[in-house]
């Protein structure tokens, strides 16, 4: 692979890469998702928490008493506290732009992710909402291209927001697949 090419098989005109972390991208005007998108991961987090803490309750009550049970109790408290905080810095640090001729999707929070997809290279554009998205009101759009590990979506968008998104970018794809 050239040096400075994105690991994700997208590039711009300007020779950009999604890893290199590049200045310019501070200039650029983001938008980000919906802070209901927060709401959302809390709620998956409850969901996968609550039968977490009632198994190890359960099992450190059966095994060695109450006081066994209340302390992985807490353990597993403390740790959906702190994915807590995890998911909520995720969230802040998703990001999205739409410039002349690509579309710049920023993510990560240790291993920030920086991808720029050009127009033209896009194959098609879905959008998806789970059961949690669609109780809070918002779907994710997925840009697939040509290239095997792109894998460029944008969560936590309203419905309405990520359907005009969806439908831009695939015009915009297929105006600069057939050069116009």
């Amino acid at each position: 692979m050239p040096q400075g090419a994105p690991a994700d098989g997208a590039s711009s005109a300007d020779g950009a890469s999604s890893a290199d972390g590049a200045s310019w991208a501070a200039e650029l005007e983001w938008k980000s998702p919906s802070p209901r998108l927060r709401g959302v991961r809390r709620a998956q987090l409850a969901a996968a928490t609550i039968p977490v803490l009632a198994i190890a309750a359960g099992t450190g009550a059966a095994a060695s008493g109450a006081a066994v049970g209340g302390i992985a109790s807490v353990a597993v408290l403390a740790g959906a506290a702190i994915l807590d905080l995890l998911l909520g810095r995720r969230v802040r640090a998703w990001g999205f732009t739409e410039r002349q001729q690509d579309l710049i999707v920023r993510r990560g929070v240790m291993f920030r992710r920086l991808s720029v997809i050009p127009y033209g290279r896009m194959q098609y554009v879905d959008v998806t909402a789970g059961p949690f998205e669609r109780a809070f009101g918002l779907a994710s759009v997925r840009m697939h291209t040509a290239a095997a590990a792109s894998d460029a979506r944008i969560p936590g968008l309203p419905q309405a927001e990520a359907a005009r998104l969806r439908d831009q970018l695939s015009a915009l794809g297929e105006s600069q697949a057939t050069g116009l």
